[in-house]
């Protein structure tokens, strides 16, 4: 049996003051969900897991990168972190870039470029055969800004299994949103993890009101989710799912930068919900995921055996 967890959407590297990372949500998600499943203990906890003989886990990352040396780095990046790159496309237009500002905090902002090669990821045969052989597929509002990518995307997430993960990462970036993309990728999905500035964003698209989780249970209501999280930093995170809550301090460490903490945070939390483990725990694993990766410079990284989901 073959478990098969995708990212899906934009590819691309990070550009610092003094440097340059691979990077991107939903390659961020992917490794670090791959990272995560080099020791992960395989269980029957629910339909989508067997501890039959032979079980693997392989996590792949669709999108598209150009014909340059930012593509040919960013493939070879995937590849070492343990990610399948056999559905990456290469394009005509360039890979993918961001600016990334940091302040004293050590929290991120970004300025992308304004046309990449992730923008015009295609649909394929392969792609359509992925598709079915998915269990999980997590994809954000960002990943979708270039109608071409948008379609792609799309198509991806509503042809997987009917009772696979549908994980809307929303990874909100202006100016590359909008009330109706919110809410048509929100339709698409049945997991969503969102952070404490999005929040207000997208329960005014919704219209929902209220506490933390009386919006969260809303949303979930609304577009039959049967999970929710929502990241706040170092107050931690809150989790809805199956109708029961987990609500968790962070832990205190010293933060080097906050890029690709959230991505670590859902890969962990997607492992989680696919081994069918508790709510608390987790909230639990993705919350010292999600801090581990504060503490490193970068948005991918080895992790601790500590940090390995163990069941």
């Amino acid at each position: 049996m073959v478990i098969n967890i995708i990212g899906i959407g934009e590819i691309l590297w990070d550009v610092f003051p003094d440097e340059e990372r691979f990077g991107g949500a939903p390659c961020n998600f992917a490794c670090s969900a791959a990272e995560l499943a080099k020791n992960i203990v395989v269980r029957s906890a629910n339909e989508h897991w067997s501890t039959e003989r032979g079980t693997t886990l392989t996590v792949h990352f669709v999108g598209a990168v150009g014909s340059d040396a930012y593509g040919d780095r960013g493939r070879h990046a995937l590849q070492e972190r343990g990610v399948a790159t056999n559905a990456l496309q290469t394009k005509v237009a360039a890979t993918g870039r961001v600016t990334v500002k940091l302040d004293a905090t050590g929290a991120a902002s970004y300025v992308f470029d304004p046309t990449s090669a992730w923008d015009f990821l295609s649909w394929s045969a392969e792609l359509e055969t992925l598709a079915g052989q998915c269990h999980a597929v997590c994809f954000g509002t960002l990943g979708q800004r270039g109608a071409q990518s948008k379609e792609t995307i799309r198509r991806f997430v509503t042809q997987v299994p009917r009772e696979s993960l549908r994980v809307l990462d929303i990874n909100l970036r202006a100016p590359y949103f909008d009330a109706s993309l919110i809410r048509e990728s929100l339709a698409l999905a049945n997991v969503l993890k969102l952070n404490e500035a999005e929040l207000p964003v997208v329960a005014g698209v919704c219209n929902c009101s209220g506490s933390e989780r009386e919006v969260l249970v809303q949303l979930a209501q609304m577009f039959s989710l049967h999970s929710v999280s929502l990241t706040k930093g170092e107050a931690g995170a809150i989790l809805y799912s199956g109708g029961k809550w987990s609500e968790l301090p962070g832990q205190r460490v010293q933060v080097v930068d906050t890029v690709g903490a959230g991505d670590a945070y859902t890969a962990s939390m997607v492992l989680g919900l696919l081994r069918g483990d508790d709510v608390e725990l987790i909230n639990r694993q993705a919350i010292a995921v999600a801090s581990y990766v504060c503490t490193q410079p970068g948005a991918t990284m080895p992790f601790p055996a500590r940090l390995s989901l163990h069941g």
